[in-house]
């Protein structure tokens, strides 16, 4: 049986700046973030994108991303599962929760900060992402006839890379 898993980074954030009073961890999307995020989103829609199951960060702006893709694609925001770990915990913890998924789901997203999503892609795929993913981009990779559990490197095939640019780019 054929698994997908999309791994998606949060849209455009705040700059925190040097504030000792702003963590990293609850800046908020801008309103580019916001417009991206929901392109992005409807792009996936308009591809009959269906989601089993969407797990995101704790982070402000990964949960807000994870929200507003959910919102255009008609997933229950509610049913989002938080992983507190993403949040700067590198790819091992991306692999710990792909390899904990019930084999029930077959589409699965992850809402991330980079580099983690980009050197995780690389890591199931060895294909070459080509240094850092633009915020809202999208990643998709297959894996055929194998368990989530069994999940490792270079195991998965890279799929499509999209990210806000290159669809604004298709309809001009």
């Amino acid at each position: 049986m054929k698994k997908n898993l999309y791994l998606i980074r949060h849209a455009a954030a705040e700059d925190g700046g040097n504030s000792p009073m702003f963590r990293d961890f609850d800046r908020d999307l801008t309103s580019t973030g916001i417009i991206e995020a929901a392109r992005m989103g409807k792009f996936l829609a308009e591809k009959n994108t269906k989601f089993d199951l969407i797990v995101s960060s704790t982070a402000e702006r990964a949960k807000s991303t994870a929200k507003i893709f959910a919102e255009q694609l008609h997933y229950e925001a509610d049913a989002i599962v938080l992983d507190e770990n993403m949040y700067g915990g590198g790819p091992r913890i991306y692999l710990a929760a792909v390899n904990q998924l019930d084999e029930t789901i077959t589409n699965v997203a992850i809402f991330g900060h980079n580099p983690d999503v980009t050197f995780f892609s690389e890591y199931l795929t060895r294909a070459d992402i080509g240094g850092t993913m633009d915020t809202s981009a999208v990643i998709i990779l297959a894996f055929e006839d194998v368990k989530w559990s069994e999940i490792s490197n270079n195991m998965g095939e890279f799929i499509s890379h999209y990210s806000p640019k290159a669809i604004n780019s298709q309809n001009d």
